[in-house]
């Protein structure tokens, strides 16, 4: 993690593309990854590491790369939600502050990419894997964004 702080300034401009298409063309993802230079771009392991990225959000259907991109009137909606719940639960309104922030940090795990558990190893977040391949690297490895399409679906 230290490694990944370290390098987290350095601008990432270089990377890839990845592409990954499942059940017979129904879902497919494209999934753009950032790091410093080509080289480390075009090693097996970083492009590997891209095509697991699309694979994982083909399977569990992420909303945002990272918190900070959640808008804030989603935010609050969520909060609104969990507020009346805790009403109907008739919990206590002093503990209401830690309870929503423990529902939020929950929700960011189901909506947020680096946040949610890698389906290739659970015991890891997507974030993680990438911290492990800038330790691995000695690079700034970001994932820059997503589209995901399935067929059939309404936006």
């Amino acid at each position: 993690m230290s490694a990944a702080t370290k390098r987290s300034s350095k601008a990432a401009k270089d990377g890839t593309v990845a592409s990954y298409i499942h059940m017979g063309g129904k879902i497919g993802v494209m999934v753009e990854v950032n790091c410093e230079t080509d080289f480390v771009a075009k090693t097996e392991d970083f492009q590997s590491m891209a095509r697991d990225i699309a694979m994982h959000v083909a399977a569990s259907n992420p909303l945002f790369v990272r918190a900070d991109e959640i808008p804030a009137e989603t935010l609050e909606r969520e909060k609104s939600i969990y507020r009346e719940q805790l009403t109907a639960e008739k919990k206590p309104e002093k503990i209401w502050d830690k309870i929503i922030e423990g529902k939020l940090k929950k929700y960011n795990e189901e909506v947020c990419l680096v946040d949610q558990k890698f389906i290739k190893n659970t015991d890891i977040t997507v974030g993680t894997l990438v911290s492990n391949m800038i330790a691995k690297t000695g690079e700034n490895i970001i994932i820059r964004r997503f589209a995901r399409f399935q067929l059939g679906e309404e936006k």
